[in-house]
């Protein structure tokens, strides 16, 4: 697992260096804000439909090819945006990243290769802490070499930076990572992308607990596509300060997921771990559109990402547990898809949102989507405790 965490963090330092730049990036071609949350969307939309293609694959030739394929197709996408020269070139660029997108779904499957169930959740967590870490220098190194000046802004330099990480971690992946899935547990079927789909939300649980995951990633994911636009209104923030923030946000993600986790999961299991994570999310959406300086968003802030930090790898813990040995990757690959689909609606709806209704608009109608999301999870039952898993 320290291999896979090391190769999946240097891939998402790219990640989390492009990520904050886009709005900037955009607003550069002359973009409305409308545009900017639709770029934000391209790469989730097309990876709804790849990603349980992708999961789907790695459960019948294993995980290894696809994630050399998925980080190889994400440096020419970063390439590609380095040398943008208009606004439909960025959105072809993060379209392309979006079809090969099968990295995390991969990376989740090999964590649930590797793993016991009453693991599975600190090895999700794992991923988690990649994430966490990656937008702690993501953010940091494309703000540093972006730089304060939105007028002269080096918008060209962090894609190529991603770029190279990208290639480094494809490398990773064929000269070090060994390959997780037994063959014996390869899917000898051939299930339809539709039939999976149907498959999950038949199942009680899987749909209670995919329901949630959209509900919560969609109000997140709007208030991650307008905050830069938020903070640029309210605080006339640039680049630099925007990818701090983010930076911050990483820190704690990267401590609840890559430490914390594992303790409070065997204390509390991934239910009410679940539960929690959700509160905290809608607090931290509660507090932001109050804030009023850096205090009070560094506190919002900071219940965003101890939420979303206890929530995920609890969620995918207990989609993993529930899924077949088989079906590992497919299913995970629906997660992610659902996933996707929450980072289309989200941002569009929150541009929308902050267009007609107001700036802080999309964090109120986060806190409603967070809430119902968590009077859903009051119907998911607890598993048993593995033998030797004391819970409180």
């Amino acid at each position: 697992m320290p291999v896979l965490f090391l190769i999946v963090f240097i891939d998402l330092v790219g990640f989390g260096l492009v990520i904050p730049l886009l709005p900037f990036y955009a607003a550069r071609f002359g973009a409305s804000p409308q545009q900017v949350t639709i770029l934000l969307t391209v790469y989730s939309l097309v990876s709804l439909v790849t990603a349980p293609l992708w999961g789907r694959l790695s459960d019948r030739i294993g995980r290894r090819p696809v994630l050399i394929v998925s980080t190889f197709v994400s440096a020419l996408a970063y390439l590609w945006l380095g040398f943008a020269g208009a606004l439909w070139m960025l959105y072809a660029a993060r379209a392309l990243a979006g079809a090969c997108a099968g990295n995390i779904a991969a990376a989740q499957a090999y964590i649930a290769d590797v793993t016991t169930p009453e693991n599975r959740a600190r090895g999700m967590g794992m991923i988690g802490a990649a994430f966490g870490l990656g937008f702690i220098v993501g953010p940091a190194m494309g703000g540093a070499v972006a730089g304060n000046d939105l007028a002269t802004a080096d918008l060209k330099t962090p894609m190529l930076i991603a770029c190279g990480l990208s290639l480094t971690a494809c490398a990773g992946v064929i000269a070090i990572l060994r390959e997780s899935l037994n063959p014996d547990a390869r899917a000898r079927g051939r299930r339809g992308r539709i039939e999976t789909i149907r498959a999950a939300l038949g199942h009680a649980v899987l749909a209670r607990l995919l329901g949630m995951s959209f509900l919560a990633i969609v109000a997140f994911a709007g208030m991650e596509a307008t905050f830069a636009l938020w903070a640029m209104q309210r605080f006339s923030w640039g680049p630099a300060q925007v990818g701090y923030l983010f930076t911050y946000v990483g820190v704690l993600l990267a401590l609840m997921q890559g430490g914390g986790i594992g303790p409070l999961t065997k204390r509390f299991g991934e239910e009410r771990l679940l539960l929690a994570g959700l509160g905290l999310i809608a607090l931290g959406l509660l507090v932001l559109p109050g804030a009023a300086g850096l205090v009070q968003m560094v506190v919002s802030m900071s219940l965003l990402a101890l939420g979303m930090g206890a929530m995920q790898p609890s969620l995918n813990s207990l989609i993993s547990r529930h899924a077949g040995a088989s079906e590992q990757g497919e299913l995970l690959g629906v997660g992610q898809s659902v996933s996707a689909l929450s980072r289309v609606v989200g941002p569009v709806a929150a541009g929308v949102l902050f267009a007609e209704f107001g700036p802080s608009s999309p964090f109120w109608w986060g806190v409603v989507l967070v809430m119902l999301a968590f009077v859903i999870g009051l119907g998911v039952p607890r598993l048993a405790p593995e033998p030797g898993e004391p819970r409180a």
